[in-house]
C-alpha cells in the first residue's frame, strides 16, 4: 500500500502490510516493520529501523543526522520499537559517533512537535506530551510520563513511573516513582501512576516512606539511601535506592516547594 507520490530508496526494506501515504520519503537503508503506517509527508532516513504496527504521522522526521557540532558523518543508528505512535512534527535524530544508537522502545507515544536528540534511550511505555524536548544522551526509563513542553538537559535520566509536569526544566535526574515540576522540584510520590502500573499497597507505602527519609529529612540523599540499604521489603523500594546510589550521575532533583505528598489517600 504505497501511494504513487511516495519516494522509496532502493536500499530500504518494507515488510508485509506497510502503508506509505502521499509524499512520504524513505531515504537510505531504512527497515520498516510489518503493519506500520507512515502518513503523508513523513521523512525517514539513514540507518533507521522502525518496528511493527507503528504509526508515524504527517511531517515527522525520523533518523535525521544529529544536531551536534562534533558529528563527522559517522554511520550511526536510529531504532524505534513496536506499536509506537509518533505524532505530527516529531523529530528523532540518530546517534553521533560511529555505531551509536538513538532508541525509542515499544508502545511509546511521542506527541506533536516533541524532539528526541542524538544518543537518547527511551524505554518501553513512555509518554512524551506535545513540545517535550530531550537533549543528547537522555534516558527515559519505562512508563515515564512527561507533560507538555517539559525539557530534560543532556545526560539527564528520568526514572520509571516518574511524572514530569508541563513546562518543567530538569537539569538534574528525576527519581523513579516521583512527581516533578518547576525546576527539578520533587513534590512527592506518583501514587496514581504506581497504582495504574499494578503496584500493591505495600510497595506504594514503602516508596512513600523512603521518599520522606531520603528527600525530606536530610539534604544528603545518598547518605540517607545508604543508611536504608537492607531495610526494603519490595522491589519498588529496592529500585528507588538503586537509582539514588548507582544510576544517577547528575544528582537528583529534590527541592521542596509548596505542599507535597499528602497523608490522605482516597483509596
Amino acid at each position: 500500500m504505497i501511494h504513487p507520490t511516495a519516494i522509496v530508496d532502493k536500499s530500504a526494506t518494507l515488510e508485509e502490510g506497510v502503508e506509505l501515504g502521499p509524499y512520504v520519503v524513505i531515504d537510505g537503508p531504512v527497515r520498516i516493520g510489518a503493519g506500520t503506517r507512515i502518513c503523508a509527508h513523513a521523512h525517514i532516513e539513514g540507518h533507521t529501523d522502525i518496528g511493527s504496527e507503528c504509526v508515524i504521522s504527517p511531517f515527522a522526521s525520523v533518523g535525521g543526522p544529529p544536531q551536534d557540532h562534533s558529528y563527522d558523518g559517522a554511520t550511526s543508528l536510529c531504532r524505534v520499537g513496536d506499536r509506537t505512535l509518533i505524532r505530527e512534527g516529531v523529530t528523532i535524530n540518530r546517534g553521533t559517533s560511529e555505531g551509536s544508537v538513538t532508541q525509542v522502545g515499544n508502545d511509546c507515544m511521542l506527541m506533536s512537535n516533541s524532539h528526541v536528540a542524538h544518543d537518547c534511550m527511551i524505554e518501553d511505555h513512555v509518554t512524551m506530551s506535545s513540545g517535550v524536548l530531550l537533549a543528547g544522551h537522555v534516558t527515559l526509563c519505562h512508563h515515564a510520563v512527561l507533560g507538555g513542553a517539559a525539557m530534560v538537559q543532556q545526560f539527564g535520566r528520568v526514572g520509571e513511573y516518574t511524572m514530569i509536569s508541563g513546562a518543567t526544566l530538569m537539569t538534574r535526574d528525576a527519581a523513579p516513582f516521583m512527581t516533578y515540576s518547576e525546576r527539578c522540584v520533587c513534590h512527592g510520590v506518583n501514587r496514581v501512576g504506581m497504582r495504574r502500573g499494578g503496584f500493591d499497597r505495600e510497595s506504594i507505602d514503602e516508596v512513600r516512606h523512603l521518599h520522606r527519609k531520603i528527600f525530606r529529612e536530610t539534604a544528603n540523599l545518598k547518605g540517607a539511601a545508604k543508611s536504608l540499604l537492607g531495610t526494603t521489603k519490595t522491589k519498588a523500594g529496592e529500585r528507588l535506592l538503586e537509582f539514588v546510589l548507582v544510576d544517577s550521575k547528575r544528582g537528583i532533583g529534590s527541592k521542596r516547594q509548596g505542599r507535597i505528598d499528602t497523608e490522605i489517600d482516597a483509596t
